[in-house]
């Protein structure tokens, strides 16, 4: 085989693994949904996210009080109030990884940054659903309970609202509600509420004086689910590094979110690569309160 040849056939072998395309595409997208965890976070009040090796165990408590000690006299040994704590929920935390191709005849119909960027953009939704239904599964687990005494939305969260600082009470947290969309649409009938959006997230600040509220149809209907922010961790694995390296990824330095484009000639193609693996969680699933919302006869 000639010099000429070899060429031609590492050329080939290359244009299939890593050939960026367009970095200001990646580094644009990146930004957004970096900016996007990090909104989410501020939303949640999680100051700070832990960086953690792929395939390790993030882990849920639920704690029991076992028993209520006598007071004493002065003078007298004070008895220990005892607590059990027992896992309750544990999940392994890996890096996710999203793909997707935007065709020549795409490209030739829209121009190439506008078919790209299109598409992007529905990848980027995906990465952030992921996100929300991991989070809405972690708060599924929650075992604390409240019982409204009044039947309605401002009812259940007086009652969770009541629990969330009860369970907290020796510390100073900010409570966080939780509630489906039909249920506020049936606030709406009667009142105005004015509403803000980060990260796929709708959430109202101060609802009713009570905390910050989150409206998503994720959430069971009939129910306000509730914590304080101080219980809500995250994690994530880093798409930095020898990943980041290896696979040609735009990242920051934080390796939250790592993208990529290239060609691929097989199929006259352009592909977008995406890692990420940022989790949110709650540590005390005895901290996560449900209030049912009564439905009124029809």
């Amino acid at each position: 085989m000639n010099k000429y040849f070899r060429q031609l056939f590492t050329v080939e072998a290359g244009t299939i693994v890593t050939t960026d395309i367009e970095p200001a595409i990646s580094i644009d997208h990146n930004e957004r949904l970096v900016a996007g965890v990090e909104s989410l976070q501020t939303i949640l009040g999680v100051t700070e996210l832990t960086p953690m090796p792929t395939g390790s165990l993030v882990k849920q408590y639920k704690y029991t009080k076992k028993n209520t000690p006598d007071q004493v006299a002065e003078g007298e040994t004070i008895g220990l109030t005892k607590y059990d704590r027992t896992l309750a929920n544990s999940f392994e935390i890996t890096l996710k990884k999203y793909r997707k191709q935007t065709t020549a005849e795409a490209i030739q119909r829209s121009g190439k940054d506008k078919a790209v960027n299109k598409t992007d953009d529905l990848l980027v939704k995906d990465v952030q659903k992921d996100v929300k239904k991991a989070f809405y599964g972690m708060l599924a687990t929650g075992t604390g309970k409240a019982t409204a005494k009044v039947a309605t939305l401002q009812g259940a969260l007086a009652a969770a609202w009541g629990a969330v600082s009860t369970h907290f009470a020796d510390m100073d947290v900010e409570p966080i509600f939780f509630v489906n969309t039909t249920d506020v649409a049936d606030y709406l009938a009667t009142a105005q509420i004015t509403t803000q959006n980060a990260f796929g997230f709708k959430y109202v600040e101060d609802f009713l004086g009570l905390g910050t509220v989150v409206i998503d149809p994720s959430v069971t209907a009939g129910t306000v689910v509730a914590t304080a922010k101080e219980n809500i961790n995250g994690a994530y694995v880093s798409a930095d590094g020898d990943v980041a390296e290896t696979f040609g990824l735009t990242s920051d330095e934080t390796g939250l979110v790592g993208m990529t484009h290239y060609v691929k000639g097989d199929n006259a193609s352009i592909d977008t690569l995406v890692m990420s693996g940022v989790v949110f969680y709650p540590e005390d699933a005895t901290g996560v309160v449900k209030a049912a919302i009564a439905v009124a006869a029809k």
